[in-house]
């Protein structure tokens, strides 16, 4: 806890003063770029990874950077950052990001060994789609394999559930929305991006002609 409150320290001391008007401006309005989905994994920074500012990405994170299929019933925090970066917001763009050695990935592939972790079993429902997939499709791959296939599956699974939810289908049916699938790489420092026409993942550093989905 030391690190972080020191962190808060030297930021109010050092970082905020030398930023002052750009932290004011914030304070006014948010007009984020695109909304990021991605994980809620420690090694995942956002910021970081895509260069860019506080105020540029609308963030949602959870285990598995998952996307619950819309209910009008049970809408959920999912939802309802989904819609506001949508409708409010206005983002042009939505980056469903997974990673490489997600844990939500793993725990998804041995789901019956998760009796102590009832509430991860719950959410992991969610990826469903994502783990009948791999039992239907790639059920002989090595381990190491399977969970590197299961990440990339799982962000295209959880793309066609945006896809389920009004606000996005309207406007990606506009063509004022954009969707793109990622897979960033931890100690590779690199990010595959989903290709349509290629139907694979290939590194958005080596192509950089970026395809929505």
């Amino acid at each position: 806890m030391e690190k972080v409150r020191q962190g808060v320290i030297n930021f109010h001391d050092f970082i905020f003063p030398q930023q002052r008007e750009f932290f004011e401006s914030l304070a006014k309005a948010q007009r984020p770029r695109a909304l990021f989905i991605t994980c809620s994994d420690s090694r995942v920074h956002p910021n970081l990874i895509t260069q860019t500012e506080p105020g540029d990405l609308f963030i949602l994170r959870n285990p598995g950077n998952i996307v619950p299929p819309y209910s009008h019933a049970d809408p959920g925090s999912e939802a309802a950052t989904i819609e506001y970066a949508v409708e409010v917001l206005g983002v042009e763009d939505i980056i469903t990001c997974g990673h490489s050695n997600c844990g939500a990935m793993s725990a998804l592939l041995r789901r019956s060994e998760l009796s102590d972790l009832p509430s991860v079993v719950s959410w992991l429902h969610y990826a469903e789609s994502t783990l009948r997939v791999m039992q239907k499709n790639f059920q002989d791959l090595p381990e190491s394999e399977r969970i590197r296939v299961a990440i990339e599956q799982n962000v295209l699974m959880q793309i066609e559930h945006l896809k389920t939810h009004p606000s996005v289908a309207a406007r990606v049916a506009s063509g004022h929305l954009h969707l793109y699938g990622w897979v960033y790489d931890i100690g590779a420092g690199d990010v595959s991006e989903f290709d349509p026409e290629r139907r694979e993942f290939v590194s958005l550093t080596r192509n950089r002609k970026s395809v929505s989905v």
